[in-house]
């Protein structure tokens, strides 16, 4: 089944007061396991992660040829910018263009902004290149949209862009990358983890990530970022780890 909603959470159990653990962004496609009431127990078809959604208007799986590419892109009613609507869907949801006309295509019942679009199979050599984007998003819990995002969930939607399988936690994600790195090797792109948490290189000396203690996605220094989490949490760095 494909979500044909800007986006929903997804529970750990069947209450909306439970822990959101992912996200399904449009046009991601899920197996439904089971219905219990007015709640679904579903299996994410990209990275096999499981939990619970509310009961919605679901559309069946299709062949996608497009993917958002700006951190949010707004939806119109007609092919024109005079019939925006409030809709907007996030970076790395998947669309299949039916029709062009002038500067937008017609996808499901919408309209988008050709602009805001990359063909499905558009891969950047450098896999982090447009994560700036996110820059100063909010940090949000089991986000993975353009209004919250966690850390985690920011590495997996640039490799999932990129077409590159990547679990979705931290602790998942340590144990999928097998190439380990010493930190004085450390190089652009490469992945630093603490108990529960992820940043990406970006040079020899910076890192982005979502960092929850600021509540949204910042560029820190390497060092202050390790001596920041170790003295206010605790937690050394347990892995670096190069993606390719």
């Amino acid at each position: 089944m494909r979500n044909i909603s800007s986006v929903i959470n997804v529970y750990k159990k069947k209450n909306i007061n439970s822990k959101v653990v992912t996200q399904l962004l449009y046009g991601d496609t899920f197996k439904n396991f089971k219905k219990e009431k007015s709640w679904f127990k579903i299996k994410n078809e990209r990275d096999n992660y499981e939990g619970y959604i509310k009961k919605n208007k679901f559309l069946p799986d299709q062949k996608n040829t497009h993917k958002i590419f700006k951190l949010s892109s707004t939806l119109y009613r007609k092919p024109n910018k005079k019939y925006k609507t409030k809709i907007r869907i996030s970076f790395g949801s998947r669309i299949k263009i039916l029709q062009k006309k002038g500067n937008f295509c017609k996808f499901d019942n919408f309209w988008i902004n050709i602009k805001d679009l990359k063909k499905i199979n558009t891969i950047d050599k450098n896999t982090f290149k447009n994560i700036s984007k996110f820059l100063k998003v909010k940090y949000v819990w089991g986000g993975k949209h353009y209004s919250g995002v966690d850390c985690s969930g920011l590495i997996q939607l640039f490799l999932n862009y990129n077409e590159k399988f990547c679990p979705r936690d931290a602790n998942q994600q340590i144990k999928y990358f097998k190439k380990k790195v010493k930190l004085k090797n450390i190089k652009k792109n490469d992945l630093i983890f603490w108990k529960g948490h992820v940043a990406v290189v970006i040079s020899k000396q910076k890192l982005i990530h979502a960092y929850g203690p600021l509540k949204r996605v910042v560029i820190m220094s390497i060092k202050k970022t390790i001596n920041k989490i170790y003295k206010t949490a605790g937690l050394s760095v347990i892995g670096i780890r190069r993606i390719s």
